[in-house]
């Protein structure tokens, strides 16, 4: 399968390096991409075809990864409407929806998907959604790709992309947000900045995997596990449910999922 990017940004490279490290020929891969110093390190580095002819990059491919942009792709998409055919187009712009994608390049054929950014160590998770239109074998060929760069999922429901958004594709913000609170916290109890970032990383990496290897135990009950009654845990989660932290971080992720559907309403609706 010959697979062409459009776009050559961060996610485009980490799905690029994934398909590469799996041993999938550079040669089978072609990037279109405006800026000449870009297109030059992505030679460089992944040993691709990179340049700005779409009509070139379109004409020897099967599969088109539109990796631009929200704001862009509307008019992308406009672009490469005239060159697309039976092609498979898989987008990983957020909030834009199949039917506008559809609309605007005249093809059905297109499974939206919404990566995140542990993609780029090849860590990441991956929902995915094809319309009716799509065959067994270009479902595929899209999780071919994808889980390059971790794990993938498929919905049968394209609304649920934006709770996807809102959790997976937003959720290393979080998840950065409160490594930061918890470094701040050891900083001020004295602890030096290399000490704070070990630990907590370190303490974040192994929560991570305690839960991940406990299928059987839910997170609620391993919280509760570390958390003995009168004790230094049981002090600081009454803190955080006094000034409502949990339910502050779940208001949160709607509001992420609700403008990841005023996205789609803005960015899909007819100018």
């Amino acid at each position: 399968m010959k697979i062409t990017f459009i776009g050559g940004g961060n996610m485009a490279s980490a799905l690029i390096g994934g398909l590469i490290k799996r041993g999938y020929s550079p040669s089978k891969i072609h990037v279109v991409e405006l800026s000449k110093d870009r297109c030059a390190e992505l030679h460089t580095e992944f040993a691709v075809r990179a340049g700005s002819d779409l009509d070139v990059a379109v004409a020897h491919c099967e599969a088109l990864v539109l990796a631009v942009k929200p704001q862009q792709l509307r008019e992308v998409v406009t672009q490469l409407a005239p060159l697309l055919g039976d092609r498979l187009v898989i987008s990983i712009a957020a909030g834009i929806r199949t039917q506008d994608i559809a609309r605007w390049s005249g093809s059905q054929n297109i499974v939206r998907c919404m990566p995140n950014t542990p993609a780029l160590i090849r860590s990441g998770v991956t929902a995915m959604y094809a319309t009716p239109a799509v065959n067994p074998d270009h479902c595929q060929r899209a999780e071919a790709i994808l889980s390059a760069v971790g794990s993938t999922f498929w919905l049968d429901d394209e609304v649920l992309l934006d709770g996807v958004t809102a959790i997976s594709g937003s959720g290393p913000a979080y998840v950065f947000y409160f490594i930061e609170a918890m470094q701040q916290a050891a900083y001020e109890l004295g602890l030096d900045e290399e000490q704070a970032r070990q630990m907590v990383l370190d303490t974040f990496i192994g929560a991570s995997k305690l839960a991940q290897s406990s299928k059987d135990v839910d997170v609620a009950t391993l919280r509760a596990r570390v958390t003995s009654k009168n004790g230094t845990t049981e002090k600081a989660i009454k803190s955080m449910d006094a000034n409502r932290v949990k339910q502050d971080i779940v208001d949160a992720i709607h509001a992420a999922a609700a403008r990841s559907k005023e996205m789609g309403d803005e960015l899909g609706k007819d100018v």
